[in-house]
């Protein structure tokens, strides 16, 4: 991976992760500190709760990520290190699809003219499901690419003590 490529990702992934702290320190202190003028508090609703554990497992994945990018530049990424990042990459991953059948679950009522909608997130959702299990089959790529390293290191090994 080129260090322009690493930058760039290292930049977008730094913006993000930041953006999502900012809107989530927004959320938790409007929610503490209450803006209803009726009687000063502002209701925990299942979707605002949705909205910051979701944040939460998008900012699992970025750091994740950043770690695995750390990896690629120091020539590491092909030992068991790395499977623990990957792993949780994928748990964040169904952890943010659940959440996100979760609000289709809590809009659904919502949408009795239009059940289009309902199918469409629901369509979302298993697309989300989807990129956990792309991740999945890279991680079995990795452990393919990881044993591949282990038998050419024995095998390098063996032929030192020949020579």
């Amino acid at each position: 991976m080129g260090k322009l490529a690493v930058r760039a990702l290292r930049v977008v992934l730094a913006v993000v992760l930041t953006g999502t702290v900012f809107v989530q320190v927004s959320m938790v202190w409007v929610l503490v500190s209450g803006n209803d003028p009726e009687d000063g508090s502002i209701p925990l609703t299942p979707l605002r709760l949705i909205t910051i554990l979701g944040m939460v497992s998008a900012q699992v994945a970025l750091v994740c990520v950043w770690r695995l990018v750390t990896m690629v530049r120091r020539g590491t990424v092909f030992s068991h290190a790395a499977f623990r990042y990957v792993d949780a990459v994928i748990g964040a991953i169904v952890a943010a699809a659940l959440m996100w059948f979760a609000v289709t679950v809590i809009n659904a009522p919502g949408q009795r003219e239009d059940p289009g909608v309902t199918i469409i997130m629901g369509g979302i959702g298993l697309a989300i499901l989807g990129v956990a299990l792309i991740v999945l089959v890279l991680r079995m790529l990795l452990a393919q690419a990881v044993a591949r390293d282990v038998e050419a290191s024995h095998m390098q090994a063996e032929l030192d003590e020949v020579i």
